[in-house]
């Protein structure tokens, strides 16, 4: 194979800026921003499901048939089957650390499993500018996996020149962690003024004998106005002099954080790119809206389907070899909807009415 003319020639220390940057401490800051903004974890999980599945077709029907039905019971880890079943682990984990590693086993000369590598237990490194090598940790070293060809590895936007990949969230720690502090002293200024603190003020009078008895006065008042709080039942407090009883922060005026947080949602859903109305955020907008917002999702989706491509095609061309079929396929995505069925059901309609018309439009011609 003929080098590559364009890739960086062998520099001081180059061994080491081959490694794939996988950052455990990157991994887990994302991991963590799944977990404490639930927005951005339920996005990733619609972009999974709506990503919808796919049939493989061959021209030998027995193979086709075969494959298809492989392909819904392989077992997938622990306590799953089916390749839809991988996919969706294999395409959380390339959304959310922007790679994904994969494992086709193979037992006994046959397609025994899938399995979803954790990014922590496996490092990346790119030999040559065209080939990216997979190792294992073992005994605290990094050991080439031994057989490479069963190990399936993907990037999600990787910058030219480079095997990492960039995870859906990048840009969006900053934004969370903003939308995180509203909310933190949105909790603490309920945790404050809804349960009400009492400020009971005891002011004596210029009387000699009412200022000797001041301090007994004010531990009498203390003592009566903690004891009518805490009681179960409602009762009144009743005092002599001038005693003035106010709630302490009831003069303060909380910030209004409507904007702010829209603000902030804003940001996460346009770096996601999923339509705010499937996310449970009535923003207004209008149907036409609505339909432009399906349609750019769709293309998200259309965008992550062709990288799961490869990966779908080296299941099924190792398959195919192990059970002895020629490997000829070729995979057939079903279509995404966003619609509602009684407007798809109204769409067909409204075609047939319009192609039923075309159709007596044509032969009236020919009648007369």
């Amino acid at each position: 194979m003929a080098a590559v003319q364009t890739a960086p020639r062998e520099l001081p220390f180059s061994r080491l800026e081959s490694w794939v940057p996988v950052s455990p401490g990157e991994r887990r800051l994302y991991a963590a921003l799944r977990e404490s903004v639930p927005i951005v974890d339920a996005a990733i999980g619609k972009i999974v499901r709506l990503c919808g599945s796919f049939r493989a077709e061959c021209p030998d029907r027995a193979a086709e048939k075969a494959l298809n039905e492989f392909l819904l019971t392989v077992p997938a880890g622990a306590a799953g089957a089916g390749v839809q079943t991988f996919l969706d682990g294999y395409l959380s984990d390339l959304l959310t650390y922007g790679n994904a590693v994969g494992e086709m086993v193979v037992r006994g000369g046959e397609f025994a499993a899938l399995y979803n590598a954790s990014l922590d237990d496996v490092e990346l490194r790119a030999v040559t500018p065209l080939e990216l090598q997979v190792l294992r940790r073992e005994n605290g070293k990094a050991v080439p996996v031994r057989y490479p060809k069963l190990v399936l590895c993907s990037a999600l936007n990787p910058p030219s020149g480079s095997a990492a990949g960039v995870s859906a969230l990048r840009g969006l720690p900053f934004v969370a962690n903003i939308l995180l502090q509203i909310y933190r002293t949105i909790g603490v200024n309920w945790e404050r003024l809804g349960n009400v603190r009492f400020a009971v003020t005891y002011k004596p009078t210029s009387d000699a004998a009412d200022q000797a008895y001041a301090k007994e006065r004010a531990e009498q008042i203390a003592e009566e106005w903690g004891r009518a709080m805490r009681g179960s039942e409602v009762s009144d407090f009743v005092s002599v002099g001038d005693v003035s009883i106010r709630a302490i922060g009831s003069d303060c005026q909380i910030l209004d954080s409507e904007v702010p947080v829209r603000q902030m949602l804003e940001q996460i859903v346009a770096k996601l790119g999923i339509p705010p109305f499937l996310l449970g955020l009535s923003w207004s907008s209008t149907e036409r809206m609505s339909g432009q917002q399906a349609d750019i999702l769709t293309s998200e989706l259309e965008a992550y389907r062709r990288v799961l491509n490869p990966v779908i095609s080296k299941i099924c061309t190792l398959w195919l070899s192990l059970a002895g079929f020629p490997r000829n396929f070729s995979i057939v995505w079903d279509d995404i909807t966003l619609q509602d069925a009684v407007e798809l059901a109204s769409a067909r309609c409204q075609n047939a009415k319009a192609a039923q018309f075309e159709r007596a439009q044509t032969a009236a011609p020919r009648a007369n």
